[in-house]
């Protein structure tokens, strides 16, 4: 339901024949599940990112020579997002660092739950925008985790997931999909307890960047709901375009104060700190 109006065809027929509008032999139309959009691909994008991340993470192992845990240097040379790096010009570690991971147990966590949370969303929302919510809501974890501790390193693929899920129940909530009512509430209490725990144990386990589940569940929230108002159906593409400019230019906007606010002048390109940065130690999880 969207502004009081159903797009479910088959409801539409369902509540005319209730008022008897409709004769009572009136063929019933036949129709797919609607909640279920299929795509014509045989592959999801959904695969095709769980297939980057296990590609970027086996590169790192044969580059390192291990699977249980990289170094902080490590990270860093394949994207983490290090706050020194990041704000003096290396922009693109917002994005890189989503696809990259600690050790195999970090990257066993994150793409189960990519594998089945990123499926229920890009099944909802389509394809296009699935990868504009996941890949936007990446960004804005990454910008909350370098302003909450600019020295620090982060790495993974869960701010984007922590995205996803706000976006799901704010749309959800505002009434976007054709959903029954008994899945829409065992939906959304999943979708609550994920985000629920895993902030607890994100609160109480060292090591784990809070800071992007925090800030990748907003940047989904508002995605969301402004999807949900504004552009509910999938013919509204120019409209979602727009909405996801302007959270795009928003996160920019947010990128430039801190720049600012850290005394650093705005510029783009390899950092001029790249070779004192990567000190030994170790880099937070966003998992």
């Amino acid at each position: 339901m969207s502004f009081g109006k159903k797009i479910c065809q088959w409801c539409v027929q369902h509540e005319a024949a209730q008022r008897g509008e409709l004769a009572e032999n009136a063929p019933q139309r036949v129709m797919p599940t609607p909640w279920v959009r299929r795509e014509a691909a045989t592959i999801g994008l959904t695969q095709i990112i769980f297939g980057i991340n296990v590609a970027v993470f086996l590169g790192m192992a044969l580059a390192a020579s291990t699977i249980m845990h990289f170094s902080l240097q490590e990270t860093i040379h394949w994207g983490a997002n290090f706050g020194p790096l990041t704000l003096s010009g290396e922009w693109w570690r917002l994005l890189t660092n989503v696809f990259v991971h600690e050790g195999i147990i970090h990257i066993a966590f994150n793409m189960w739950c990519l594998w089945n949370l990123g499926a229920l969303a890009e099944s909802l929302y389509g394809r296009w925008t699935y990868a504009a919510v996941y890949l936007i809501c990446g960004v804005g974890a990454s910008l909350a985790s370098v302003a909450w501790h600019p020295g620090g390193a982060s790495v993974g693929a869960s701010g984007a997931i922590f995205g996803l899920a706000g976006a799901l129940i704010a749309a959800f909530k505002l009434g976007e999909f054709s959903v029954p009512r008994a899945a829409l509430s065992g939906t959304l209490r999943s979708l609550a307890a994920f985000v629920f725990y895993n902030l607890i144990f994100g609160a109480v386990i060292p090591g784990i960047d809070i800071a992007a589940h925090i800030g990748g569940l907003i940047t989904g929230l508002i995605l969301g709901a402004l999807i949900a108002l504004i552009a509910p159906r999938q013919d509204h593409a120019p409209r979602r375009f727009a909405v996801f400019l302007v959270v795009t230019l928003a996160l920019a906007g947010g990128a430039i104060e801190l720049a600012h606010y850290h005394g650093l002048p705005l510029r783009l390109g390899r950092s001029p700190f790249a070779r004192a940065a990567a000190a030994p130690g170790r880099c937070k999880r966003s998992c």
